[in-house]
């Protein structure tokens, strides 16, 4: 089940592989993430120090969050990933012009994952020929229906 979606990463760049990481998240956080107070649309995914860190995510903090922390909404967010997958991600990042990118924030049995997708950026030209694409198939859809009718 989808918490929430990074549908830009769609438009601006081509996704070639996916990979499911966890989160290491507060107890704050997987409260608000749990009421829907995420967003994806700025975030971006960077490596550091062999490590793979969520960046400007924002959660929202609940109003019933405890009184003697003091949320931070846009907080580096470390993400578990095997070591094998870690390397390949560092690998093809330095060497092949490759970005890493957050698309969804979903539950796998009762756990809050993050999918991460191995994209690399459109042209302008490329995001003008997919929309049209997509409109075509749209327009083509609603013919279908109109003469099944």
């Amino acid at each position: 089940m989808s918490i929430a979606q990074n549908k830009k990463a769609f438009h601006d760049y081509g996704i070639e592989e996916r990979f499911e990481a966890g989160l290491v998240l507060e107890g704050w956080e997987v409260k608000s993430i749990r009421a829907g107070q995420v967003h994806l649309k700025e975030a971006y995914v960077i490596v550091r120090n062999g490590e793979i860190f969520l960046l400007n995510s924002h959660v929202a903090p609940l109003k019933t969050a405890s009184t003697h922390i003091q949320p931070e909404p846009t907080r580096t967010r470390k993400l578990l990933l095997k070591a094998a997958e870690i390397r390949k991600l560092i690998g093809k990042v330095e060497r092949a012009g490759y970005a890493l990118v957050p698309l969804d924030l979903h539950y796998v049995k009762g756990r809050i994952k993050l999918e991460i997708g191995l994209a690399k950026g459109k042209r302008q030209f490329e995001k003008r020929d997919a929309q049209a694409e997509k409109d075509w198939k749209r327009e083509q859809s609603r013919l279908l229906k109109q003469r099944s009718r």
